[in-house]
């Protein structure tokens, strides 16, 4: 870790611009140092002192920037975004099952649409006893079309609370969720079904912390939309390897894989993603290395 301090710390004072304008942010860009049309991050941000802490012993790098409440957590892997510190706040088996709930939900999350709509699109492909997902009312608008409209809808939505006193965020939020929602569906503008599917992927999002990450699943998800409407089963299966083949080829700050430790493979390091340990137990497999 010594060497990958020395790395960080020469290209921080490589660093020559004015001003951190949008302090953590902008010296992310400047220590990515080029343009990248790959969505998912490279860092994670806390503002709380016992997740920084614990990384710090861990034995990741905190990057502290003047005038910014987050610290910037370096290196970062895709097993790093999809872990919270409230995990290490239950016992080990309840930390557990948030932490594969968080995990699947997120997986469920980016194939659940494309996978809704080439079953739409092919219904001799849904299983025997699952025909109750098709569409049962007059589909107006195309289904591609109202998934989009939707992703773009629950994006104004979270714009609009955002900048609603925080009094009023929560109630005006919820109804116009409830009165657009009623309206539209009634209204013949969008199905039933795609809303409930729709709504699954909004409150996704909000069971991980990271926004950059949850916005580069969001993006994933819409290459694959369009490219089953477009190719049928073969866009469906080039959307899933377009989003797999990100995540393979995209590295850390430091050049690592971002899917250590399965890429290269680290079984005990990649099974403490998913299952968590209590201190003790942590301790002994630290000590068996």
């Amino acid at each position: 870790m010594s060497k990958v301090l020395k790395e960080l710390q020469d290209k921080i004072d490589a660093i020559d611009i004015d001003a951190l304008s949008m302090n953590q942010e902008s010296l992310a860009e400047c220590l990515i140092g080029h343009y990248n049309l790959n969505p998912f991050p490279k860092f994670k941000y806390t503002e709380r002192p016992d997740a920084a802490a614990a990384n710090i012993l861990e034995g990741n790098i905190i990057v502290l920037v003047d005038n910014s409440p987050a610290a910037m957590v370096l290196p970062t892997t895709m097993f790093d975004m999809v872990e919270e510190a409230d995990d290490y706040y239950f016992p080990p088996i309840t930390g557990t099952y948030l932490r594969l709930s968080r995990l699947i939900i997120n997986v469920i999350a980016v194939v659940l649409t494309p996978l809704f709509l080439f079953l739409m699109n092919n219904p001799e492909y849904i299983p025997k006893g699952m025909e109750f997902i098709m569409v049962k009312e007059t589909v107006n608008v195309p289904i591609l079309l109202q998934f989009l409209i939707l992703e773009f809808a629950i994006d104004g939505l979270r714009l609009a609370a955002v900048n609603t006193p925080s009094m009023l965020s929560t109630p005006l939020s919820v109804a116009a969720g409830l009165i657009i929602g009623d309206f539209t569906v009634s209204s013949g503008w969008f199905n039933a079904e795609a809303m409930l599917y729709e709504a699954f992927v909004a409150i996704s999002t909000y069971t991980q912390a990271s926004y950059e990450f949850g916005y580069a699943l969001k993006f994933m998800r819409l290459i694959t939309l369009i490219l089953t409407q477009l190719f049928n089963l073969w866009g469906l299966i080039i959307g899933i390897a377009i989003t797999v083949l990100c995540l393979v080829f995209t590295k850390t700050i430091t050049g690592r894989s971002y899917l250590y430790p399965l890429i290269p493979f680290k079984g005990r390091d990649l099974l403490h993603h998913f299952f968590r340990q209590s201190l003790p137990a942590s301790e002994r497999s630290k000590g068996m290395k």
